[in-house]
């Protein structure tokens, strides 16, 4: 006969450990709250000073019993604080900074992809025991909103004066006229900005979103610019006439169907000596490497929600959003690029800039 040993449980590990998952529930809950406050202005209006929950209903025209419960979540969370004697809530200016306002240091956008991506997690699911994947259109027009949200802010307050000087010598062809695209280029904001400060160039925006190529055109009509067009397109597929000085991918690269051909169809679409300004993701292609970065778990899981899935719906590579570094250099290279430089980006933590020369 003979025995099994029972396993040796180190109970402490075990408490410690449930602590830590009722920990990240809890994060996930405070996300849901920072989306809810600012997509109805709670924060902006709790920016302007200290205030009971009637006086900030007041401020953001809410109902004052849903605010009251809000500020019981996002001040247990550290987010805001409440004196008892005066029943007032102040959102320091610290905080503030980092959750209201247009410019790159507002990250309050990013909280919304996190409830955007959970009304799919049925569809991921089934793809995980199936095959598959969840395609593009499923997501829309919900991710467009989403990421123009998380986006614009960066562009506004980086495009021109924190990224473009990354560039080497762009900006100064970019004054004197070059042709310039901008693949995956989502609603337009990046190639608007870029029209604005560079009238002698000329652009154009792919995308194959016909509701964020709506809302480009809308962009560029209103603010009266003529040398910038959009067009729905496959960007695996860019026009057989596509000649370019520059082309800028901003995190479009990972969640393709068809990197290589993407990657392929830009280098024969630039001119020879033309560059490639690519936006995308800072990370390793080798898991062990971003064991310790606090941000992996957010980008693995973005990529098993959006970016994977939606290229193997498609029977795609499904890179997935950390494709990362290392591999990123190869394509390139292999697409006939060679790799300029690769730079962090000003106030953005998830991702480096590449420049490349065909």
């Amino acid at each position: 006969m003979t025995t099994t040993p029972e396993l040796s449980i180190d109970q402490t590990a075990v408490d410690d450990f449930a602590e830590r998952l009722f920990g990240d529930y809890t994060s996930g809950m405070v996300t849901l709250m920072i989306d809810i406050g600012h997509r109805t202005g709670l924060f902006d209006a709790a920016a302007a000073g200290p205030a009971t929950s009637a006086e900030l209903a007041d401020r953001a025209g809410l109902t004052e019993r849903y605010v009251r419960e809000w500020l019981g979540a996002i001040t247990t969370a550290g987010i805001t604080s409440y004196d008892p004697l005066t029943r007032t809530y102040t959102l320091p200016a610290e905080h503030a900074a980092c959750l209201t306002g247009g410019g790159s240091t507002n990250v309050a956008p990013v909280s919304l992809i996190v409830g955007h991506l959970a009304t799919h997690i049925d569809e991921v699911a089934t793809a995980f025991r199936d095959g598959g994947g969840v395609p593009y259109e499923k997501f829309r027009p919900g991710f467009t909103d989403v990421m123009d949200g998380i986006s614009r802010g960066g562009f506004d307050g980086q495009l021109i004066d924190g990224i473009l000087p990354l560039t080497g010598d762009l900006p100064d062809r970019l004054r004197s006229g070059i042709r310039v695209a901008d693949i995956g280029c989502g609603t337009g904001h990046a190639l608007t900005l870029l029209a604005e400060a560079f009238p002698a160039s000329t652009f154009v925006g792919y995308d194959i979103a016909t509701d964020a190529i709506e809302r480009a055109r809308a962009e560029a009509a209103d603010a009266g610019l003529t040398n910038v067009t959009f067009e729905v397109c496959d960007v695996a597929k860019l026009p057989d006439d596509a000649r370019f000085d520059a082309v800028f991918a901003f995190d479009a690269i990972h969640d393709q169907a068809d990197p290589e051909g993407v990657l392929r169809g830009v280098h024969d679409a630039l001119v020879p000596g033309g560059t490639f300004v690519a936006l995308d993701i800072k990370a390793s292609s080798h898991l062990e490497n971003n064991v310790g970065n606090p941000l992996a778990p957010f980008l693995y899981g973005v990529s098993t929600l959006h970016c994977m899935t939606v290229s193997l719906a498609l029977g795609g590579a499904g890179l997935g959003t950390v494709w990362g570094e290392e591999l990123a250099r190869q394509m390139f290279a292999d697409a006939g690029f060679e790799v300029v430089s690769v730079n962090d980006v000003p106030d953005d933590p998830v991702n480096v800039l590449y420049v490349c020369r065909r």
